[in-house]
């Protein structure tokens, strides 16, 4: 059974990969986000295939949101790839999208969520995020290139 959130002002948000409509997404990532910019459609549907990931749809069906979480669904998940379109910010979707994600079922008991951001620490911490406690343990590796 699919995992589905029914909002007040008739916006869906579920788990239901078969509905993402892979066009928007690779469209917003790779042209407007800051953190994906230049991915192929081929990484951003390779990506969502290996993830639990979550589409917000208006009242008129069209999706308008996107979360995504690559977890091993015991014990960590990185919450990435978290948007709503121009045209349906300012309205609660991007806080309730990230409160569904985090009341998903499958995703309860995990030990540690991480996600990065440059510019959206306060909208995250109003959700229980907060900064690395040892930020110096944590470590990178970068794709040469």
């Amino acid at each position: 059974m699919r995992y589905e959130r029914h909002l007040a002002n008739g916006y869906l948000i579920n788990d239901d990969r078969d509905r993402l409509d892979l066009d928007l997404i690779y469209w917003f990532l790779a042209e407007e986000s800051y953190w994906s910019r230049g991915m192929t459609r081929e990484q951003v549907g390779r990506a969502a295939s290996a993830s639990v990931c979550f589409g917000l749809y208006g009242p008129d069906g069209g999706q308008c949101g996107f979360a995504r979480v690559v977890t091993d669904l015991t014990t960590f998940a990185w919450l990435t790839d978290v948007f709503v379109i121009a045209g349906q910010r300012g309205k609660g979707l991007g806080r309730a999208l990230v409160q569904a994600v985090l009341d998903h079922p499958d995703l309860q008991g995990l030990r540690r969520w991480l996600l990065a951001t440059r510019d959206a620490q306060d909208f995250y911490a109003g959700l229980g995020f907060t900064s690395l406690d040892s930020p110096v343990i944590f470590m990178t590796r970068r794709h040469p290139g």
